[in-house]
């Protein structure tokens, strides 16, 4: 592959952005109402060029709420695997409403060898339903041999705690909805100390696509388009440094990002993705980079 950093191993497909619910940290503003589903032809096409990919191993189908589309979902697993690709999930297990029914959902999943099921829970989800039904789904998924993980983030008040204890959660990064909803909630810092970009390019170990084509690298940047160029071409040409939006995170993250494109920025941002989407809203209302800061639905439009 091209530039330095790109070693893909793994490729996500957004197989939808709607979603049973309408959490506040969501990334990519996923709802009920929200539009972006794949089509069948389209999940077994982005699997067939992702297996051409000599140093992928292995798909994930996310959301939104990829159950929500489940006979989708289980024909793209099957395809992963006749492709000779892991497959793995992320949900919000909101279909286990008891062990024997999330039993009944995953059988089918297990029997085509998923090999990765990870689950979402947090406040942000309702903590208390939530963490049932994720319970209910991990008891199954062992039962049926399916790795499991759990996905939970801190809650606002915990993260700007320094000696929180909560140490199996994640930070909220305050990008899509969360750089709406809860930016205002913790304290914010200097621009200037906003140096280093979360999704750590020039590595590019994973990408996601979604219902209209996109590859990206992170929610709402765009590297092409797969509709328009085959990925494992897209990503022989690749060279994130060189990449315009891309290649400043790389090397400051986004002062350094604001700095290069000489957009003013504001003075304090809540952390990095804040600042960065800040940034990147503003050249989508001015009309640039139209091409690389895609879809709109990552940025609620």
């Amino acid at each position: 592959m091209a530039g330095s950093g790109i070693d893909l191993k793994s490729v996500h497909l957004l197989l939808t952005y709607k979603c049973d619910g309408e959490c506040d940290h969501c990334f990519v503003w996923s709802s009920p109402q929200a539009p972006g589903t794949m089509r069948l032809s389209q999940v077994e096409e982005t699997i067939r060029q992702a297996a051409e990919i000599d140093t992928v191993d292995s798909v994930y189908f996310e959301g939104g709420e990829p159950f929500l589309f489940y006979p989708i979902m289980l024909k793209g697993v099957e395809l992963a695997r006749e492709y000779g690709l892991n497959a793995g999930i992320v949900s919000n297990a909101y279909w286990a409403e008891g062990v024997d029914d999330a039993e009944l959902w995953l059988r089918p999943l297990a029997e085509l060898g998923l090999s990765d099921l990870s689950m979402s829970t947090d406040d942000y989800h309702g903590e208390t339903e939530s963490a049932r039904r994720v319970a209910n789904a991990t008891e199954a998924a062992r039962r049926l041999g399916i790795d499991v993980g759990v996905l939970r983030v801190k809650r606002i008040e915990d993260q700007v705690q320094m000696d929180s204890q909560d140490g199996d959660a994640g930070a909220v990064y305050f990008r899509g909805r969360a750089a709406v909803k809860l930016v205002d909630k913790v304290p914010w810092v200097m621009r200037s100390t906003l140096t280093v970009c979360p999704e750590e390019p020039p590595n590019i170990s994973r990408v996601h696509v979604d219902a209209y084509g996109n590859v990206l690298f992170c929610q709402g940047i765009s590297i092409g388009n797969m509709n328009d160029i085959p990925l494992k071409t897209m990503f022989s040409q690749l060279s994130p440094e060189e990449h315009p939006l891309i290649g400043p995170l790389t090397r400051g993250g986004p002062a350094a990002l604001a700095n290069e494109l000489s957009m003013k920025a504001e003075e304090k941002y809540a952390d990095a993705c804040h600042m960065c989407y800040d940034l990147r809203r503003r050249l989508r209302a001015e009309g640039r980079f139209a091409e690389i800061l895609r879809p709109g639905q990552a940025y609620g439009d």
